[in-house]
């Protein structure tokens, strides 16, 4: 059987109020990882950001309907999956990106997921 670090995640509610769908389509048209370091990273920042707006289109289809901390971590955790062997400042800096998201929706820990795919930031 293999490990889910879902399963170590502690459910909560979540205090939603009519701002945080705005605030996910405004983190959605903003520029993302702008600063993510190496020489011609263009096509890994395209693939990163396409992850991401990826994740914040299922949060902002979904957040409101399913308004709790375990459901929008399972939302996190293809994403997660996909960068899980890209290599550490892609990480480094997708987790950075993860955690303003996770700020947007008030949930300030993960519970250990990202640190299991993104090897402990």
């Amino acid at each position: 059987m293999t490990y889910d670090p879902l399963s170590q995640v502690m459910d909560e509610p979540l205090a939603l109020d009519a701002g945080v769908t705005e605030q996910l389509r405004v983190y959605r048209l903003a520029v993302k990882l702008a600063n993510l370091p190496g020489t011609d990273v263009t096509e890994e920042r395209e693939r990163l950001v396409k992850n991401l707006d990826g994740l914040v289109g299922r949060l902002i289809e979904g957040v409101e309907e399913n308004p709790s901390k375990r459901w929008v971590l399972a939302q996190f955790q293809p994403s997660l999956e996909a960068v899980e062997y890209e290599d550490t400042e892609a990480r480094e800096h997708f987790g950075m990106e993860i955690e303003l998201l996770m700020d947007i929706l008030g949930i300030s820990s993960s519970d250990g997921l990202l640190a299991h795919y993104l090897g402990g930031m």
